[in-house]
C-alpha cells in the first residue's frame, strides 16, 4: 500500500526492524510501521518484544495481519500479549471517576446497578493498592480488571484492524466467515486483493476529517487539506493554520455538511465534519 518495500519471505519473521512507510490518501498521509513479529512472552522481553510492544502503544490503530490458514491461535497469542502490557483493544475507558484523597476514608458511590463489582470488592482491590482514602464513583457496570486499569491508569485503549491474510489459500466458506466477524478485513496481498477496502477502513477507525480552506473571493484550495480529528471545532483549525488566530478571530464562513446552509457564519465551538470549506474573518 505504500512505496517503500519491507522484505517478505514465505517463512516467519522476516521483518527484523521497524521499517516506515507512508500511504497518501485523501489528503492525508498516514504512516505505517511493519512492526517485527512477536512471540509468546514478549511482553516479558523475549524476542526483543518489549521493544516492538512499545510502538504500538504510541499507535492510533493497530492493524493485526493474521494468516487465514492458520486459525485463531495467532489472534488470541497477540491479543494476550498486547493485553499484558496495558494495551487495551476496541474498548473505551471505563466510566469511572477516582480520585485518591489525602483523608477521609473511602467513599463508594454508583450511578447504575452494580452486577460484578460490590463496594467489598472495591476497598479489597484499592487496599492491595495500598489506597485507603479515595473518592469512587461507577457511571456503567464495569468488571473487577477494568476497575483495576482505571487506578493503575497507564492504559492505553486503541482502535484495532484484524487484518486476515493469505485467503487464496482457503475455501470461500471460510472467508465468508472470517469477513463477517467484527472489526475484521480479509485480504490476499499476494494477490493484491481487497486492499482498496482496507485502506477504507484505516480511514475509518483512524477517524480523521479533511477541511480545506478558502480565501476571501478566490476559490477553495482543494490541494492542500488540513487534516484533523473527529469532532475538531473551528477553534482547532485556526491553531492548525497559526496559533495567534484563534485570538484574533472575528467569525468563519463554512460550506458544507456541518451547517444548515451554505455558507453558515459560525463561532469558534463550530464542530466542523469531513470536507468542509472554511473562510476565517479576523478582527
Amino acid at each position: 500500500m505504500t512505496s517503500t518495500a519491507s522484505e517478505a519471505a514465505s517463512y516467519e519473521f522476516t521483518t527484523l526492524t521497524c521499517i516506515p512507510g507512508v500511504i497518501e490518501y485523501k489528503g492525508a498521509n498516514i504512516q505505517l510501521l511493519d512492526l517485527p513479529g512477536i512471540i509468546e512472552g514478549a511482553a516479558q522481553g523475549k524476542g526483543r518484544g518489549r521493544q516492538v510492544i512499545a510502538v504500538a502503544r504510541t499507535a492510533d490503530v493497530v492493524i493485526m495481519m493474521l494468516d487465514a490458514t492458520k486459525g485463531e491461535v495467532q489472534r488470541s497469542l497477540l491479543e494476550k500479549e498486547l493485553e499484558s502490557v496495558g494495551i487495551r483493544l476496541n474498548k473505551h475507558k471505563p466510566n469511572i471517576y477516582f480520585k485518591p484523597k489525602k483523608g477521609g476514608g473511602i467513599s463508594f458511590n454508583s450511578t447504575v446497578t452494580l452486577t460484578q463489582c460490590s463496594e467489598k470488592l472495591v476497598q479489597l482491590i484499592l487496599h492491595e493498592y495500598k489506597i485507603f482514602n479515595a473518592e469512587v464513583l461507577f457511571r456503567e457496570d464495569c468488571s473487577p480488571d477494568e476497575f483495576i486499569d482505571v487506578i493503575v491508569g497507564n492504559r492505553v485503549y486503541m482502535p484495532c484492524l484484524y487484518v486476515y491474510n493469505k485467503i487464496d489459500q482457503i475455501s470461500m466458506e471460510e472467508v465468508d466467515r472470517l469477513a463477517r466477524k467484527p472489526n475484521s478485513v480479509v485480504i490476499s496481498c499476494g494477490m493484491k486483493l481487497n486492499l482498496d477496502y482496507l485502506l477504507e477502513m484505516l480511514w475509518e477507525y483512524l477517524a480523521l476529517t479533511c477541511i480545506y480552506t478558502k480565501k476571501r473571493g478566490q476559490r477553495p484550495d482543494f490541494t492542500d487539506a488540513i487534516i484533523l480529528r473527529k469532532g475538531a471545532s473551528v477553534e482547532h483549525v485556526c491553531h492548525r493554520i497559526h496559533r495567534s488566530l484563534a485570538s484574533q478571530f472575528k467569525y468563519a464562513l463554512v460550506w458544507g455538511t456541518s451547517t444548515k446552509y451554505s455558507p453558515q457564519r459560525v463561532g469558534l465551538t463550530h464542530t466542523m465534519e469531513h470536507e468542509d470549506v472554511i473562510q476565517i474573518v479576523k478582527k
